[in-house]
């Protein structure tokens, strides 16, 4: 976890970070405290590398293996009836 918060700090992780804290703030000074939950939502993007923040949305980091079907049966050969 160490790790994770202290590496790989990007232009797009620094500024969720700092907008999350920012949005806090404001929340605070404002006496709106459901905007607590907003801003620490995305500064925890922003702290942990999650979401959008962490680069996962796009860009092909998301890629999963196809894996192939292999139920156990044996390939099925037709052939075509003729009717007279």
């Amino acid at each position: 976890m160490k790790k994770r918060i202290l590496t790989g700090w990007t232009f797009r992780r620094g500024l969720y970070a700092a907008m999350g804290t920012f949005i806090i703030i404001q929340a605070v000074i404002m006496h709106e405290w459901i905007g607590i939950l907003l801003g620490g939502y995305f500064a925890a993007m922003g702290i942990f590398a999650f979401g959008c923040a962490g680069g996962n949305c796009f860009g092909g980091t998301c890629y999963t293996e196809v894996r192939k079907n292999n139920s156990g049966m044996a390939e099925l050969n037709c052939e075509e009836v003729k009717q007279n």
